[in-house]
């Protein structure tokens, strides 16, 4: 090994200079050995598997195939999710003491409050609101719309001289009316997983947010996907339950 001595430079100098780029490939090394290092950690993680969120889709009650909520004091409310249930909901589970509910607008939701004739003005409220908030009045963005209530006797098929459409139905005689009823939801989990109510609803809801219907907000998959995420769920769980077309969401107490 042949070593560079300076003749300018004291043997003292000399060796400190020597003691200094020995220091230098020291340091040199132990970077290269620290790249190294993490060069193979990331060789190891890219080689696992991909590690992703598991939401899991509950389970469903017969009711949950159609638009339904309990009202505040235990109701059950069901609506249809297209026109061939609204004819279900009305034939296969609508009983004599039960009302009919929908929004006065062509297109949505048809609502049965099961035992609607012996609830009282605050659960009536609710069922209103329900067929609001899942009547193409939501698409418009509108704030509010009229709602009427009728009971299973007063609908019919049969209409002279017109055809009544799949989904649709001709009323006979007096209805009830909830004039304004107002487009807003709350949503967020229940004793059984997350649920949505109509915003005038007393049920207590975990980690809720409020939907209200503008025609500048999130469409329902972008919506769906959002939620899905807070409340660690399959984006299908609220793609079923959320209404037809862009909402915002508000937190609690927030402005509107």
């Amino acid at each position: 090994m042949r070593i560079k001595l300076f003749f300018n430079k004291s043997v003292h100098e000399n060796a400190a200079y020597y003691y200094e780029q020995a220091k230098e490939s020291r340091e040199k090394m132990a970077g290269v050995e620290k790249a190294m290092e993490e060069t193979k950690k990331e060789m190891e993680e890219a080689g696992k598997p991909e590690k992703k969120d598991v939401r899991i889709k509950k389970a469903k009650e017969w009711h949950e195939k159609f638009h339904s909520a309990l009202t505040s004091s235990g109701k059950l409310m069901i609506g249809g999710r297209s026109a061939q249930q609204n004819d279900q909901v009305v034939s296969k589970h609508m009983d004599d003491a039960d009302l009919f509910f929908h929004a006065d607008i062509q297109g949505g939701a048809v609502f049965v409050l099961k035992d609607g004739k012996a609830a009282g003005e605050e659960e009536l409220l609710e069922a209103a609101h329900m067929a609001a908030s899942f009547s193409n009045a939501w698409k418009n963005g509108n704030a509010a719309v009229d709602v009427y209530a009728v009971e299973k006797k007063q609908l019919t098929k049969n209409m002279s001289g017109g055809f009544v459409p799949a989904g649709a139905f001709a009323i006979l005689g007096e209805r009830k009316w909830f004039r304004s009823a107002k487009l807003a939801l709350r949503i967020g989990l229940g004793e059984k997983g997350i649920s949505i109510v109509p915003e005038c609803s007393k049920t207590k809801l975990k980690d809720e947010l409020t939907l209200v219907p503008t025609l500048t907000g999130k469409d329902k998959g972008a919506l769906a996907k959002s939620l899905a995420k807070r409340f660690n769920l399959h984006p299908d769980d609220f793609l079923e339950i959320l209404p037809n077309g862009k909402s915002k969401t508000l937190e609690p107490g927030a402005r509107r």
